[in-house]
């Protein structure tokens, strides 16, 4: 006997939920009915007009986007186990006997994004962590044990539904090299810092993880992404086309690095001085958009190649991509580098085809901090440059994620009003956002040792408690996890 279909539908008037049992005995717990219409009911007492919140202090409308939040992660937990149930109940095998197929809809997905009025993507990742999460609670033997903090996690309303399926794509399955046991402590550890980052970069951190762990797959994995690589023209109905070009790392690394010389003062990139000054301003006087510019751009690569008036276009010369790697790495031949402004790492081998080939710039790391020039010129060097955005990953104000390319160098020790020196130590990149809102609003960054710390003015934290500033730069990490092993 196939289990009874229930439906749920809701008055967007009186936000009340109302229970709509499309067969004759529908035996839903009074109790769970009860408690959910009752917690639509004190969700709907709850001001949505703008005028209530229009006069309200900084700190309470904070409290209130952070309260917002977890309302936010309940209903997900709550949805994620009735999504898991539903699509439990209509699995393939059970052909039209499954509940969507009887309802008339194809998929699990289509039921749940037609009657929850979700995108296509929203209904995919509520089915997939829902399954997993009945998965986890229910089955004898779940598919993925290693996944089961994860889930307790979401259905305690602890971890967004997003930030579930970041961590769930981002590990991936066991290997050889990577047992069960050494992926559900590493997505306990993501459960943990989750508290911290977004899904997307809950994502980034837990494929970071993964390659710490796994190390022989990295070649693996770069193999899978190149083998990604395409490039679609599309010929659209108004007689414009479509290009759509999907990079792997190592070809994203060339277009980045030509897109950002085409486009840098346009998008809030450091700003220049001297004959790249004149440069900008041309660039951020052409009447083009951005977009426009950078198709242009790109148009007159094809046309002519890298070389045709490169001056004009993208600044001098081909374009220089910057491995990242320990000199210990390369000297023994064995472990992996990074490609600058890319997040996944790059095998040993492709390290050292494209140092064959001189088609970039090396930059080994051996933990010293290079370059120093002190009192003798206030401008950071090109050279100086290179090895900041090599340590920092781009700008390193808490949560930010512009790459190198979008940062400018900032003294720590100011040059005019603290006496600064103009060496790598007491330098540290950041956005031109972030580095004027540091100017402007008397935030503060300060030293210690090789660490750097953000201190907040009065207005923002009375106490002015300082603020980590970790390191971007995927290979400094990669040095710093190799002296710990």
């Amino acid at each position: 006997m196939s289990p009874p279909v229930v439906e749920y539908a809701f008055e967007v008037k009186t936000c009340r939920m109302t229970l709509i049992s499309t067969h004759e005995a529908a035996p839903v717990t009074p109790a769970l009915h009860a408690l959910m219409s009752s917690a639509v009911d004190a969700l709907a007492l709850v001001s949505t007009a703008a005028i209530d919140y229009r006069d309200m202090d900084d700190a309470t409308l904070l409290k209130l986007n952070r309260l917002a939040g977890v309302e936010r992660q309940l209903v997900e937990a709550h949805a994620a186990v009735i999504v898991g149930e539903i699509a439990h109940r209509s699995a393939p095998s059970l052909g039209h006997s499954g509940l969507a197929q009887r309802n008339g809809y194809r998929t699990p997905e289509e039921l749940v994004r037609i009657s929850t009025r979700s995108t296509a993507r929203d209904a995919s990742t509520a089915v997939r962590v829902g399954l997993q999460s009945r998965d986890s609670q229910l089955a004898p033997a779940p598919q993925r044990p290693w996944l089961a903090a994860v889930s307790s996690a979401l259905v305690s309303g602890t971890l967004p539904l997003a930030s579930a399926d970041a961590i769930q794509s981002g590990l991936g399955e066991p290997a050889a090299n990577v047992p069960i046991p050494m992926l559900a402590a590493a997505a306990a550890q993501l459960v943990t810092e989750a508290a911290t980052l977004d899904p997307d970069r809950l994502f980034r951190r837990a494929r970071q993880l993964r390659d710490e762990l796994d190390e022989l797959g990295v070649a693996d994995r770069e193999r899978a992404r190149r083998d990604r690589r395409s490039l679609r023209f599309t010929r659209q109905p108004d007689g414009m086309g479509r290009l759509t070009w999907l990079l792997d790392p190592e070809s994203a690394a060339v277009a980045a690095e030509l897109y950002d010389r085409a486009t840098s003062p346009r998008r809030g990139g450091p700003r220049f001085r001297g004959e790249l000054e004149t440069k900008a301003e041309r660039i951020l006087a052409d009447p083009r958009t951005t977009e426009q510019l950078a198709s242009d751009v790109f148009l007159e690569l094809l046309r002519h190649g890298a070389a045709a008036d490169d001056s004009d276009l993208l600044g001098s010369g081909a374009p220089s991509v910057r491995v990242l790697v320990t000199a210990a790495t390369l000297a023994a031949g064995v472990g992996h580098g990074r490609l600058e402004g890319q997040p996944d790492p790059v095998s040993i081998q492709t390290v050292q085809r494209l140092a064959c080939a001189g088609t970039v710039m090396p930059i080994l790391f051996d933990g010293a901090q290079p370059l120093d020039v002190g009192r003798e010129q206030r401008l950071f060097t090109r050279r100086q440059r290179v090895a900041l955005a090599a340590r920092d990953g781009g700008c390193r104000f808490p949560g930010c994620d512009r790459p190198p390319s979008w940062t400018e160098a900032h003294h720590v020790k100011q040059w005019v009003r603290d006496g600064g020196s103009t060496n790598v130590a007491d330098g540290i990149l950041l956005c031109r956002h972030h580095h004027l809102l540091l100017h402007n609003n008397e935030w503060e960054v300060v030293r210690r040792g090789s660490d750097y710390w953000l201190v907040p003015p009065p207005d923002i934290d009375p106490g002015q408690t300082p603020i980590a500033m970790p390191s971007k730069s995927s290979a400094l990490r990669d040095l710093a996890h190799n002296s710990a092993c």
